[in-house]
């Protein structure tokens, strides 16, 4: 019965943003109503998590340093949380989403997102974070729009679209996770989606995107799925790459683009070719047999099916590196401020750490588990950050468990418990990703961009430094790694709060690679980190303690 009435009180409200001007930067107001459905993405009936009745859900659709408010019903029978995949939270890891920041939003109950993408723009995308939801949908795209006063390196276009592919499994949440828990893998995909459908490719589907002749198009590109690289085309036509998570990029034109998991490109189309029907096509990478699907885009006036003849994908992996390797950080545009990108001379800061991590595989109790370092990550009850805040960390973590540059032997023995770095406050740290595994990795770190200056095949060393782009490497949130090969990153951890490093392999991420970065406030002030919302939920051993009294003070 309560969850009947929170549904009728939820459809009461207006579903739609609300603005609300002040003489601060706007107020949008957002209603998500939280649910189960069915559809049919593969062509077999299936539960799916809906926003607001939607599969995928609702475009969030904002501007630089707007304050974006979302009050989320959880309609469904388990706890669940959403997490804004590439937004910064600026000293307020308070409304990130991930199970080390925040308390699930318990089914029949709701909660109140308030939070801003502080001088960023770009392209990004939103998910559950909780058990294995992402499988079911509930996920959806994010747009960040510059501010009219800066400039942006192209052509106002005439539409702007988001295209969400992803690998979908016909099999349901539950199953999927209960694989997970018992040892076993999610194995091959049963398909791919183009914006939650997969294309006949008979020419019959209605188009996802109408297009005019001759006028240029902002799309945006997001593997919004669980475990597979994607390669995504549009059939005789160029995309030219203008943005990417945030980053204006130096423009070329490419046929494809290879989207790893958790990665969002921003590009412009033209509609420049015969007025009538035309293929987008997003197909698997780096399986042994292609799986590929189709969504349509349609000209206006125009007459005539798509072609038949779908564009070819590209083959292996070194054209992808390749790819990866083409692109630069656009040093004279502007992105959320008026200063230049390339003002910031990342090159020539001195580098104070190193972490080196590397990630395996492995079992424990017969189980398959995933790891960093030797240490499977698992979610206390208690959030770590809460356990931070209200001082019992003692009583729930330890911190750095494992060491910056880890042995052969310690990468092999796996251990199940918390995972917790400390970082201090604005140093400028190198971190390396190391795959001796024969599949591709893709990392992302909540809270921060960083510039991803090399990757490259074999073990790291510190002489690979050399091979280092210090000019111009773009400034982003997710590196993928390839084969046994290496990512170096590089960023100064200025943002205080606790944040999530971790495999963009849903699989990989739920069985335990990922592990927490702490960077505490040294002066405990509110000039670094917010105090904790007197709304956030409470759970754990710290459901029913009140709130510490302003730990963090100062302006």
């Amino acid at each position: 019965m309560r969850g009947a009435k929170l549904l009728a009180a939820c459809l009461y409200l207006a579903a739609a943003a609300t603005v609300v001007v002040r003489a601060e930067d706007p107020y949008f107001h957002h209603v998500w109503n939280v649910s189960y459905g069915t559809a049919s993405p593969l062509g077999v009936p299936q539960q799916v998590i809906l926003i607001n009745g939607q599969f995928p859900g609702p475009n969030l659709n904002s501007t630089s340093n707007n304050n974006i408010i979302i009050n989320v019903f959880n309609n469904l029978d388990e706890p669940f949380l959403l997490t804004w995949n590439g937004i910064q939270h600026r000293k307020n890891c308070w409304q990130d989403g991930t199970p080390g920041t925040m308390c699930p939003i318990m089914p029949g109950t709701n909660y109140t997102y308030h939070f801003q993408p502080k001088d960023q723009i770009g392209s990004y995308f939103y998910y559950p974070t909780t058990g294995m939801h992402r499988a079911a949908g509930g996920f959806g795209g994010l747009r960040v729009n510059s501010r009219l006063l800066i400039p942006v390196p192209y052509a106002d276009p005439e539409d702007d679209y988001t295209i969400l592919i992803s690998d979908w499994y016909t099999k349901s949440h539950t199953q999927l996770k209960k694989f997970l828990d018992d040892g076993r893998t999610l194995g091959r995909p049963d398909g791919i989606l183009i914006n939650g459908k997969a294309g006949k490719g008979d020419g019959s589907d209605a188009p996802l995107f109408t297009l005019k002749p001759g006028k240029t198009y902002r799309v945006r590109i997001c593997n919004v799925g669980l475990k597979t690289s994607l390669n995504f085309r549009i059939q005789n036509h160029k995309m030219k790459l203008v943005e990417m998570e945030g980053s204006h990029v130096l423009q070329n034109d490419f046929d494809s683009l290879d989207v790893h998991v958790g990665q969002c490109f921003g590009t412009i189309v033209t509609a420049n070719q015969e007025p009538k029907d035309y293929y987008m096509v997003a197909s698997s990478r780096f399986l042994k047999s292609v799986i590929t699907t189709t969504g349509l885009l349609r000209y206006e006036g125009g007459k005539g099916p798509a072609s038949s003849q779908l564009p070819a994908g590209p083959v292996g992996w070194a054209w992808s590196l390749n790819q990866f390797r083409s692109f630069r950080w656009n040093l004279t545009a502007s992105a959320a401020r008026p200063n230049p990108q390339g003002s910031y001379h990342y090159g020539k800061i001195n580098i104070t750490r190193t972490i080196k991590l590397v990630n395996t595989q492995g079992k424990v109790d017969g189980k398959l588990r995933y790891a960093f370092n030797g240490v499977s990550h698992t979610d206390p009850e208690t959030p770590l950050k809460l356990a931070e805040y209200f001082g019992i960390t003692d009583k729930i973590f330890k911190y750095n468990i494992i060491t910056d540059n880890p042995t052969i032997e310690q990468t092999k023995n796996i251990k199940i418990e918390p995972n917790v770095i400390n970082v201090t406050h604005r140093t400028f740290i190198e971190v390396v990703f190391e795959n001796h595994e024969k599949s591709v990795q893709s990392w992302h770190l909540n809270g921060y961009s960083f510039f991803a200056v090399a990757v490259e095949p074999g073990t790291w060393t510190p002489e690979k430094r050399k091979n280092y782009n210090l000019l111009d490497a773009v400034s982003r949130h997710t590196v993928q790694v390839y084969p046994k090969c290496w990512a170096a990153i590089l960023l100064t951890f200025d943002n205080c709060g606790m944040w999530n490093i971790r495999s963009e392999n849903t699989e990989r991420r739920y069985l335990g690679q990922q592990l927490y970065v702490s960077v505490l406030s040294p002066e405990k002030s509110l000039r670094d980190e917010y105090n904790m919302p007197e709304t956030s939920l409470q759970c754990g051993l710290v459901k029913n303690t009140p709130k510490p009294a302003n730990p963090y003070a100062g302006a």
